[in-house]
């Protein structure tokens, strides 16, 4: 049976484990008849043109863990921000572990997605906000949708800063032979509220594992939000990340998105300015190697004036890696003076790696500062020979260039024991250690 049909014929028996007499199950049916028609995306589809997913589709997941499994913290403690306290939503093979997680009702709410999705009391919070923002259209979204259950719910009230990182880690364990999960979050913050949150999918094994999250963050006046993105899996997971941020009037939301491992990831990332005097920042980080693949796609639709937007993704690829990125910027023609900004660069390290870039710029307005950038090269060879001539070996000044290539975006990270850790994955991934305690 091919996973769509595998898909279609769970979904019927999903049907019996929840209330399909909620109005949420007429969002979920609309959702699974979307999939049903569109069925996973294609190289066909100029959104996809240069990411095939039909080698992951071959694989017979699991669609439901026939288990609750457990892990030992000790086991898993690398995985997160162990310096530092920090609220955590902790998931394994799907299913929220009460054991490694910290939640809270205090003052905000970090706690699941089952409890708001099941309660009277979020009712009138996931009619306002669930799937409002996730594009209906995209079959992969929706097919998340139509499976909605479990994942992350945070809801940081008027005026509060959350003291604490929220951390949401996303562990597979391999005990099933071939595994998909479909983690929902959904995230809000108030009114000049400001949170910090990390966001992790960790597979334990080599078995395979295909994630289609879906994460809808919505920013009120004048909120912060700084959202990291660490994906740094084994070479059999595959992730497909679909990211939705709706910002009101002064807000200020940032994401970063480190790529370091995986098979293949897919980061759908959009932004929709719904107010004046926003800024958006989108940076990233790829260092693949191998036949890895990761695909940027980027988002940000200008549709109010005075507003700003930035981006900034940093890529090496070594080996046959496959690099993309495909930013769009969109400015509406009610968005004056808009200032919005992109920039990719791109290192090619050896003859077999691909770079596939294709920056937009669609523009409406005519009173607007929009530029994009974008380059594709190896290292410098002036630069290389300048460092040995002062008795750096050639392995050590290689990765100090590259280091230093990625330097711009890890020192915008606001979370100092993420940015140590961030700075320890690449120099790990340059193959050398400039310092750091790997």
């Amino acid at each position: 049976m091919e996973l769509k049909e595998k898909m279609l014929a769970s979904f019927m028996a999903f049907e019996e484990k929840i209330d399909i007499q909620s109005e949420l199950h007429e969002v979920r049916s609309n959702a699974i008849k979307n999939f049903e028609n569109k069925g996973f995306p294609t190289k066909k589809e100029e959104s996809w043109k240069y990411t095939s997913l039909n080698a992951v589709l071959k694989n017979d997941f699991s669609v439901f863990p026939k288990k609750e499994n457990t892990i030992e913290f000790k086991d898993v403690k690398k995985y997160f921000l162990h310096e530092i306290d920090t609220y955590k939503l902790v998931f394994i093979d799907g299913i929220f572990s009460s054991f490694l997680s910290a939640t809270t009702h205090d003052g905000i709410d970090v706690c699941l997605m089952s409890s708001a999705l099941t309660k009277p009391k979020y009712k009138m919070v996931i009619d306002s906000y669930f799937n409002q923002i996730a594009n209906k259209e995209d079959s992969l979204t929706s097919l998340n949708t139509a499976f909605s259950l479990e994942g992350a719910y945070i809801n940081i009230p008027k005026s509060k800063v959350v003291e604490k990182p929220i951390e949401i880690i996303y562990f597979s364990t391999g005990n099933e032979a071939a595994l998909m999960v479909q983690p929902r979050n959904l995230v809000i913050v108030g009114e000049n509220a400001h949170v910090q949150i990390v966001e992790r999918h960790q597979s334990l094994n080599s078995n395979p594992v295909l994630t289609n999250s879906v994460t809808e963050i919505f920013a009120q006046k004048r909120a912060i939000v700084d959202y990291y993105k660490v994906q740094n899996d084994v070479q059999t997971a595959n992730l497909i990340d679909n990211t939705y941020i709706a910002q009101k009037h002064e807000s200020r939301v940032t994401v970063h998105t480190f790529s370091f491992g995986g098979n293949i990831t897919r980061n759908n990332l959009n932004f929709y300015h719904q107010g004046e005097r926003i800024d958006s920042t989108l940076k990233g980080i790829t260092i693949i190697g191998d036949k890895q693949h990761v695909d940027h796609y980027t988002l940000v639709q200008h549709a109010t004036p005075n507003c700003e937007s930035h981006q900034n993704y940093k890529t090496i690829l070594h080996d046959s890696s496959t690099g993309v990125f495909n930013g769009k910027i969109f400015v509406e023609k009610e968005a004056q003076k808009t200032d919005a900004f992109q920039q990719n660069n791109n290192i090619l390290i050896g003859d077999k790696a691909t770079i596939n870039a294709k920056p937009q710029l669609e523009i409406f307005a005519d009173d607007v500062k929009c530029s994009h950038g974008c380059t594709i090269g190896q290292l410098d060879e002036t630069a290389m020979f300048y460092m040995q001539q002062r008795g750096i070996p050639k392995k050590e000044a290689k990765a100090l260039l590259m280091y230093a290539f990625t330097s711009e975006v890890t020192n915008s990270i606001k979370i100092p024991e993420l940015k140590a850790k961030i700075a320890r994955i690449i120099a790990d991934k340059l193959g050398v250690n400039m310092g750091f305690d790997l």
